[in-house]
């Protein structure tokens, strides 16, 4: 019974620890979003549409 309790305990912690980096990430993504001047950010995206192959012309 307490090995059953100690794994349900380990794979709760493990998914809160990838709620939370997922959390981090996105707020980071919208942050630097939201800062970055948007010539910059029109830049980046127009070169990785380039990148991937898709047209944008």
């Amino acid at each position: 019974m307490n090995t059953t309790l100690s794994t349900a305990k380990s794979a709760g912690l493990s998914t809160l620890a990838a709620v939370m980096l997922a959390v981090m990430i996105g707020a980071g993504l919208i942050a630097a979003g939201g800062l970055v001047q948007a010539s910059a950010l029109h830049d980046a995206a127009h070169d990785v549409r380039h990148t991937t192959g898709f047209p944008c012309h």
